[in-house]
């Protein structure tokens, strides 16, 4: 027997963005970040580390990020 031919990939890609489960394992995911990440920054505000101005700077950042992503993507 002849096997069927299956479409060209780019016919067969699955638009995972729209996909609820999806949706809502990455929401999951990186709130999850976000918080690990305010809390971090508590820590360090708590501490005397000598470089936590540049660290918590740098967790706003990537803070800021991972809000925009979920603005962006509607999450």
């Amino acid at each position: 027997m002849d096997k069927p031919e299956l479409p060209p990939p780019e016919l067969q890609r699955v638009k995972l963005d729209q996909h609820d489960s999806v949706r809502s394992y990455v929401q999951q995911q990186v709130c999850d970040e976000v918080q690990r990440l305010e809390r971090r920054i508590e820590t360090l505000r708590l501490t005397k580390a000598p470089h936590a101005a540049i660290m918590i700077s740098t967790y706003e950042r990537m803070i800021s990020r991972k809000k925009g992503f979920l603005q962006n993507w509607d999450l």
